[in-house]
């Protein structure tokens, strides 16, 4: 209700926009038809004609932006809304039902399992937020050394791969030639590479298969994460990387997100000299997002 509220109003400011144009624009001939003889009013005129029409579409153009960033900053407060109260409700669950009554040893064990999962899935969320917030810092340049991305790489598909309780088939790596060395961050760079394998295990419906390769060329070294998910729109593959932007699809919108991952991962991208981008061949057909750092051997 409320995103057909934000897009009715966006509506409204582009057609109020339009008709003041297009009234600008009937005063403005008539004007010049008017003062055809007056060289210096019909000179006058057209300058503050350029000036009243440049105002206007400056103006609709930042209201424009104003609402979508206020309904973006929605979204991430009830996407994070969402992460944090979800498990915070289940951990009391359980905390209830251990204090009120006596559970067995093995019921026991599996309820401190699942606390332990929702607490892993609370500090996920919260490190998520404050990763973002330094993103913005572009002079935290952080402890940098000389990194085995494939190394790297391998101990983040290890890591996913017991997060998510998958087999080892689902979550496959290779590495093409000799490992590449990048002059990175350990700790950053380990975090961009996690969002974005969360990224691909999340959005692979139900079926992951997913296939991480490291390359390395003269002067560049890449992880390439590769799903079979639910694609992404050919107009959306440069948006998705902005804070806070998730994709206006209904498959996309059932699957729960801050809208920070892959902010996260071109921000640390770029701070390290390099990119991050994505590529798909549309909805239904997977997604491969790939982030590219200088090699330094």
């Amino acid at each position: 209700m409320r995103i057909s509220s934000r897009r009715g109003t966006i509506a409204f400011f582009v057609v109020l926009g339009v008709c003041l144009v297009a009234v600008t624009i009937g005063l403005n001939i008539s004007w010049i038809v008017l003062n055809l003889r007056a060289v210096g009013l019909m000179v006058v005129g057209i300058i503050l004609f350029a000036i009243v029409i440049a105002g206007l579409v400056l103006n609709t153009i930042f209201l424009v932006r104003e609402v979508r960033r206020n309904e973006q900053h929605d979204s991430f407060i009830n996407a994070v809304t969402h992460e944090l109260k979800t498990p915070i409700a289940s951990l009391r669950l359980y905390l209830e039902t251990l204090q009120a009554r006596t559970v067995e040893d093995a019921q026991r064990r599996d309820f401190y399992r699942i606390m332990l999962a929702d607490t892993e899935r609370l500090q996920a969320t919260v490190e998520q937020v404050l990763r973002a917030g330094e993103a913005g810092h572009k002079k935290d340049e952080g402890h940098r050394v000389p990194l085995d991305l494939a190394a790297l790489a391998g101990e983040c598909v290890d890591l996913a791969r017991t997060r998510h309780h998958l087999a080892p088939e689902a979550l496959r790596w290779q590495t093409n030639g000799a490992a590449p060395i990048v002059v990175a961050d350990a700790g950053q760079l380990r975090a961009a590479v996690s969002n974005v394998l969360d990224n691909a295990i999340k959005y692979s419906a139900g079926n992951v298969q997913v296939e991480v390769e490291v390359t390395g060329d003269e002067g560049r070294a890449a992880v390439r994460v590769r799903d079979r998910g639910i694609g992404i729109p050919s107009g959306d593959l440069h948006r998705i990387f902005k804070r806070f932007y998730r994709v206006h699809d209904r498959a996309v919108a059932q699957v729960k997100g801050t809208g920070l991952g892959l902010f996260i991962v071109r921000s640390i991208a770029r701070r390290h000299g390099g990119r991050a981008y994505a590529q798909s061949e549309g909805e239904g057909r997977g997604a491969t997002i790939v982030i590219e750092l200088p090699r330094t051997g």
